[in-house]
C-alpha cells in the first residue's frame, strides 16, 4: 500500500542522554517545570528568553526552534505552544501535534522526545495529554503517495517518539486506543485516496484483508446472492459497469459484548459517473471517494477490533460503479427492492440512496441492530446548505443524534442536526410505484428528501443518517492530514461509542 512508514511511540522516565531533539510542552502565563527548568539552566536561560513572549505561547500549535549549545548533547530543542491551560482540550492537544510533525518534518527530523512536565496547569491526566499529541502526530504524518520518482519516494523514514511526563501504567492504554483510532482512519485514508483503477468491485474483497487480521469477519455477497435476496435496487446501480456490484458484510464481536449488534452502513459507489443522467467533468473529478463512507465503516471497525473495544458491531458496504452504458439504470425505471417496496428512479445520479435503501434493509432484517447508522457521499444540497463548516445528520432518536453531535464537536468533525419530518414523504408520492427516489422538484433541497426515502428502508430501528457529502477529501494541507482523503467520521463514531460505553 503506498503508505507512509506507522510513526512509533515509546514511554521513557527521563530525558535520555542520547535525545538528539528534545520539545518542551509548554502553556501561556505558566513557569517552567523540573525538566524544562534543568534544560533552561543548562542552556544559559535561553528557554526563559524564547518563553518571555507570552502572545506566541497563547496560540496553540506554534513551535519555538531553538538551536541547543556545543556544551548540551542535544542539537535542537523545540517550545510547543500549548495555549492557555484553560483552554487545552483533546483536540487542541491533536492538532497542536500534528503542527509539531509538519514542523519535525519541514527540518528532516524522525527522532524527537516529548518532554511533559507536571506544572503546565492543564487538567487532564498526563497520559491523555501526551496520548492526544502522538494521535495527532500520527495523522498529520500520514502520506499517500504513488511517485515512484518522488525524491525519496520509497525512503519515508519512520517517525520515532519518546514521550517523558507519564510514569506508571496510564499511558500504554491510551496509546493503543490512540494507534487504533490512527490505523482505522489511515486505512480508510488509504482506500478513498486510492485511484479508481486500483479500488473497484472486482478488487475490493482484496483490499478488506487488514479487517481479517484484525479478527474481523469478511462475507462477501456477490451479484448472484445479491439477486437471490431481491436487492435489485444495488444490481440495478451497478448494472452499467462491467464489474458487477457486491455486498460487503463484516462482523466483529469484542470479548464481554452484548448479543445485539450495532449497524453501520457505508455507501461504496467506487466511481460515480452519475450514469445516464451523466455528470460535468468537473463534477467527476473527485468521484473516486464515493466510497468515502464505506472507507469510514471499515476505519471504524479497525479502530475498534484493534483496541479489543468489548462492542457488538456490523458493517454493511453496498460495493457498486455507476457507469453509463446500454445496460444502465434508466430514469423511470421501476425496482423492487429487498424490502418488497417498488421504487420509481428518476435522477440515476441519486444512486447512492438506492444501494442504501437494499443495504438497511438487509442490516435491519438480518441483525436485528440496536441502532443502524449509514454514512454517505450523497447529496450536493447538503453541501450547499451547511457549507464547509458541518455535515448533515438526520435521526429518529434524538438522545443518540445529540451524543455523536457531542462527539464530533470533542474530535472536530462537526455535524449540524436536519430535520427528518414525514412532511417531506409527500415529495416522494408515485403514481406508480411505492415511492418515488427523488423529490418531484429537482432543484428542491434533496438532503432531507434523501433522508426521507431512506427511512422507508430501516424497519423502525433507531437509525441515524450521516450526509458526508464534501468532508471526504480536503484540498489542502490541515493540521491533522494532508490534501487529500480526510476519513470524515471515523473518530466521532468511535467517539461515540466509547464515550456511550462508559456511559452505561
Amino acid at each position: 500500500m503506498p503508505q507512509s512508514p506507522v510513526p512509533v511511540f515509546e514511554a521513557a522516565d527521563e530525558i535520555s542522554a542520547e535525545a538528539s531533539v528534545v520539545v518542551i510542552l509548554q502553556t501561556a502565563q505558566t513557569g517552567f517545570g523540573p525538566r524544562a527548568a534543568a534544560l533552561d539552566a543548562e542552556m544559559g536561560g535561553i528557554l526563559s528568553r524564547a518563553c518571555s513572549d507570552q502572545a506566541a505561547l497563547a496560540e496553540s500549535g506554534t513551535c519555538v526552534d531553538l538551536i541547543a549549545p556545543k556544551t548540551m548533547s542535544a542539537r535542537r530543542v523545540i517550545i510547543l505552544a500549548l495555549g492557555r491551560a484553560e483552554t487545552v482540550s483533546p483536540l487542541s492537544l491533536a492538532r497542536a501535534g500534528g503542527s509539531l510533525a509538519a514542523h519535525l518534518e519541514a527540518k528532516g527530523e524522525c527522532a524527537v522526545t516529548l518532554v511533559l512536565d507536571p506544572t503546565i496547569g492543564i487538567e487532564l491526566p498526563a497520559a491523555e495529554i501526551l496520548a492526544r499529541l502522538a494521535l495527532g502526530m500520527r495523522l498529520r504524518r500520514y502520506r499517500f503517495d504513488m511517485r515512484n520518482r518522488r525524491q525519496g519516494a520509497g525512503a519515508d523514514r519512520t517517525l520515532r517518539v519518546q514521550l517523558v511526563g507519564a510514569s506508571g501504567p496510564d499511558l500504554p492504554p491510551r496509546l493503543a486506543r490512540i494507534n487504533a483510532i490512527a490505523d482505522g482512519v489511515e486505512y480508510a485514508r488509504t482506500l478513498v485516496n486510492l485511484p479508481p483503477n486500483h479500488l473497484h468491485p472486482d478488487n475490493f474483497q482484496d483490499h478488506l484483508e487488514p479487517l481479517r487480521e484484525a479478527g474481523i469477519d469478511v462475507e462477501i455477497l456477490d451479484a448472484a446472492r445479491l439477486k437471490e435476496l431481491g436487492m435489485n435496487a444495488i444490481l440495478a446501480v451497478g448494472a452499467g459497469s462491467v464489474r458487477p456490484p457486491r455486498v460487503a458484510v463484516l462482523r466483529y464481536r469484542g470479548k464481554g459484548a452484548p448479543a445485539q449488534p450495532m449497524a453501520f452502513v457505508g455507501k461504496g459507489v467506487c466511481f460515480d459517473s452519475g450514469g445516464l443522467c451523466i455528470k460535468g467533468g468537473e463534477q467527476m473529478f473527485d468521484m473516486k471517494a464515493d466510497m468515502g463512507g464505506a472507507a469510514v465503516v471499515v476505519g471504524l471497525l479497525i479502530a475498534l477490533a484493534r483496541q479489543g473495544s468489548p462492542v457488538h458491531a456490523v458493517g454493511v458496504l453496498g460495493i457498486a460503479e455507476n457507469m453509463p452504458s446500454g445496460t444502465a439504470l434508466k430514469p423511470r425505471d421501476i425496482i423492487t427492492t429487498a424490502s418488497g417496496q417498488t421504487v420509481e428512479v428518476f435522477d440515476t445520479d441519486a444512486e447512492g440512496r438506492l444501494i442504501l435503501a437494499d443495504c438497511l434493509h438487509y442490516a435491519a432484517s438480518r441483525f436485528n441492530p440496536s441502532v443502524m447508522v449509514d454514512l454517505a457521499t450523497l447529496t450536493y444540497s447538503v453541501m450547499r446548505g451547511l457549507g464547509s463548516v458541518f455535515a448533515g445528520l438526520f435521526s429518529t432518536d434524538n438522545a443518540i443524534a445529540s451524543k455523536m453531535i457531542a462527539a464530533g464537536e470533542a474530535v472536530g468533525e462537526r455535524f449540524w442536526q436536519l430535520p427528518l419530518d414525514r412532511a417531506y414523504d409527500e415529495g416522494l408520492q408515485s403514481p406508480f410505484a411505492d415511492i418515488r427516489h427523488h423529490a418531484k422538484d429537482m432543484e428542491d433541497g434533496d438532503a432531507p428528501y434523501a433522508a426521507a426515502f431512506l427511512r422507508h428502508f430501516t424497519e423502525d430501528r433507531p437509525w441515524v443518517h450521516l450526509d458526508v457529502a464534501g468532508k471526504e477529501l480536503a484540498d489542502k494541507d490541515r493540521p491533522l492530514g494532508r490534501e487529500g482523503a480526510t476519513a470524515f467520521g471515523v473518530q466521532m463514531l468511535e467517539e461515540w461509542i466509547q464515550s456511550s460505553r462508559t456511559a452505561n
